[in-house]
């Protein structure tokens, strides 16, 4: 119909087939941002903040997150995933979260690692909103994927 891959000759939404497919290795690195106040940052730098270790607590979310993306995206295929990790750079008003994602499968883990980083901002408001609500997660990403046969991407 459109040429794109969920939908099938009636335009219905679909998993692609993908058992056809080689198995290569693939990863994905994506980013977003949470800005703040200077006040909500240097709590959550100075370990201050009530709700406990904020990047920590981040951290975790966004790893659970990446792992659970199939049970939240519709037609995601589920993936054995080899490695996720997840980067956090607190800066004077805000903290950056970059995610990577790899595996080995027949399909490609950007939906992970932008999952990741969606998930651990979210987490970030959470820990933070008794000082901030006024909180923006703002510019998520790919930056990067790697493998498939579509190849290699990068932003420029």
């Amino acid at each position: 119909m459109t040429g794109l891959t969920h939908l099938d000759e009636t335009g219905a939404a679909r998993m692609v087939d993908v058992a056809g497919k080689p198995v290569t290795r693939r990863e994905a690195v994506a980013t977003g941002r949470i800005a703040m106040s200077r006040e909500a940052a240097a709590a959550i730098r100075e370990g201050s903040v009530r709700k406990g270790d904020v990047l920590a607590t981040a951290r975790i979310a966004g790893i659970m997150a990446a792992k659970k993306t199939a049970d939240l995206i519709p037609l995601c295929h589920p993936l054995p995933l080899a490695r996720v990790t997840i980067d956090l750079t607190l800066h004077e008003t805000g903290v950056t979260v970059t995610a990577t994602a790899a595996t080995a499968a027949q399909t490609g883990v950007e939906m992970e690692a932008l999952t990741a980083v969606s998930v651990a901002l979210l987490t970030l408001y959470d820990m933070a909103k008794a000082l901030d609500k006024a909180m923006v997660i703002e510019d998520i990403r790919l930056l990067s994927k790697t493998g498939g046969k579509s190849g290699d991407w990068k932003r420029e």
